[in-house]
């Protein structure tokens, strides 16, 4: 695992795009500052840039510089119910992270994979599900590699969980539920 995680880093310092297991599905990501890199993301996705990305990290400080320092603290994760957050961002967030919202949805990630990556960047990253806009998520990794691997930097290999599928989203002030779990 090592290895893999190290060349997810390099692929990512250097403006790369990656598909790696999360809690409950793969996901695709880069760092969320490289707006070129973001861009190119969305266009893999074939995503709507108003819809805004989901940021995960391996711990809270990863999320310093996104988000509001005035704002609520975000509750530490549980293991079996991974859930984001939507939190109010730091001004300085694009539009393309963020998108048309002033709140941007953080997610501190339970996967063991993910969150090595993210402590192998010293940030957060992307975490949007690998599939297109308004098709299936991918959650096989054979799957994964049939329809990304061509559009990616690199595949981590790795499982998905400890979930079984996308998270829930919440908004961190009210604890509304914007997007109830699925399996």
């Amino acid at each position: 695992m090592k290895l893999s995680i190290s060349r997810a880093a390099k692929v990512l310092l250097g403006g790369g795009i990656i598909a790696y297991p999360t809690e409950g599905v793969f996901g695709l990501g880069c760092l969320p500052g490289d707006i070129v890199a973001v861009t190119r993301l969305l266009q893999i996705k074939q995503r709507d840039p108003r819809k805004g990305l989901i940021l995960i990290a391996a711990d809270k400080s990863q999320f310093d510089e996104w988000l509001d320092p005035d704002g609520e603290m975000l509750p530490d994760p549980k293991a079996s119910q991974p859930t984001t957050w939507l939190a109010p961002a730091q001004p300085h967030v694009s539009e393309l992270v963020r998108g048309e919202h002033t709140k941007i949805a953080v997610r501190l990630t339970t996967n063991p994979t993910a969150a090595a990556i993210c402590d192998a960047v010293a940030s957060p990253i992307v975490s949007t599900s690998a599939n297109i806009a308004d098709r299936a998520v991918v959650r096989n990794a054979l799957v994964l590699r049939r329809q990304f691997q061509a559009c990616v930097d690199y595949v981590v290999p790795g499982d998905c969980g400890p979930s079984t599928g996308p998270s829930e989203i919440r908004d961190l002030a009210s604890g509304k539920i914007i997007r109830p779990r699925t399996a």
